[in-house]
């Protein structure tokens, strides 16, 4: 006697909790770079984000009267948790985090009705809240802890990220403008400054005194590059144990470098080189780790290209000629409603069925 069961007959092994940790096992490099060069801050961010986000998802959970275990095992919470933790500046004050995940979590996912029913990436849902909402704040970055002449501590990182001063008494704008660099939320900031001038001679002061900021010491900005290096490693390892795809990162990455490349030929003292723009902000990021959710992204393979494409131009379009420097969570969350569109006109063709789709 043979047991009869309906098919699927065979099962690929990827659970949810083993992609969530892959995924976070990858993203570990990239965090190690930014405690190195950013310091505790960013750790100080991670504990309050991922308690507070597993706090919350048990709330939810109970009151749905579902499962408690069950639902938080999948690690889904955690991972928004750490990217939403690594989006923000490191000493930021300890309510940004705490309103971000609580509109990650409840506003992103809960309301659509937990994980695999929400329309918007939900750690980009939280960052897109608080630029908008507290933007000091959330451009509040420290130079590269290297620059530094006396770096915080983690009592400093501590009581900067509780009370707004360190140890010695002194605030993070203090701290800021410590040294002769650039203190905005990126070296993409300058860049965009630049770019906003109408003035000819203007742009080439900027843009020379930009290059020989201490940020600029090498041929790409100091500290954020080899995070975006360590982002890249990460999403490489995730490409190589199939737990994502290579075409949005890749389509993304070629798209924006093609849009970049075209317009520094014409504007060649306007903005960073293309490779500059590619190792600067969240792009590595939001290429490996944020665009890539299997729930927000397209899932037919055309669809994932002209998906990651879309990405692109959108960074490419906000970097270039919008009022934010970086705009990969806008490009994201903007990508995503077109989603649903991108999968009906790219899904595969199934035997038997013509294009039109008759019989």
């Amino acid at each position: 006697m043979f047991k009869m069961v309906s098919s699927p007959h065979t099962h690929s092994g990827k659970l949810t909790m083993r992609i969530m940790l892959w995924v976070i096992v990858a993203m570990l490099p990239a965090f190690a770079m930014q405690i190195y060069y950013f310091g505790f801050g960013v750790l100080i961010q991670s504990c309050l984000a991922v308690s507070f986000a597993v706090f919350l998802e048990g709330l939810v959970t109970l009151l749905r009267k579902k499962t408690l275990f069950f639902y938080l095992r999948d690690l889904s919470v955690v991972l928004t948790a750490l990217i939403l933790a690594m989006a923000i500046p490191p000493y930021a004050p300890y309510w940004i985090i705490l309103i971000g995940i609580f509109c990650a979590v409840i506003l992103g996912k809960q309301v659509y009705g937990g994980l695999g029913q929400n329309l918007f990436n939900p750690a980009m849902v939280g960052y897109v809240v608080l630029l908008i909402s507290f933007p000091v704040q959330m451009t509040a970055w420290l130079p590269p802890l290297p620059l530094l002449q006396e770096p915080p501590t983690w009592n400093d990182a501590y009581q900067l990220i509780f009370t707004g001063f360190t140890t010695d008494g002194f605030t993070l704008h203090q701290l800021n403008h410590s040294i002769d660099s650039i203190s905005q939320a990126t070296p993409l900031d300058s860049a965009k400054v630049s770019l906003l001038k109408a003035d000819t001679n203007v742009l080439k002061i900027n843009y020379e005194m930009l290059l020989q900021s201490p940020l600029f010491q090498h041929s790409l900005p100091f500290g954020w590059w080899q995070v975006n290096l360590a982002f890249l490693l990460g999403g490489l390892i995730l490409i190589f144990k199939k737990v994502i795809h290579w075409h949005i990162p890749v389509a993304m990455l070629v798209s924006f470098t093609v849009f970049a490349s075209l317009t520094t030929l014409f504007l060649p003292m306007a903005q960073l080189n293309p490779l500059s723009q590619l190792f600067s902000g969240a792009m590595m990021f939001g290429a490996f780790f944020i665009a890539t959710d299997p729930v927000t992204a397209s899932i037919t393979p055309k669809g994932k290209l002209l998906f990651g494409a879309l990405i692109g131009l959108l960074i490419y379009v906000i970097r270039f000629y919008g009022s934010y420097p970086d705009g990969v969570a806008f490009s994201i969350l903007l990508a995503n409603i077109f989603v649903p569109l991108i999968d009906h006109y790219t899904r595969p063709v199934v035997t038997g069925y013509q294009m039109r789709g008759g019989r």
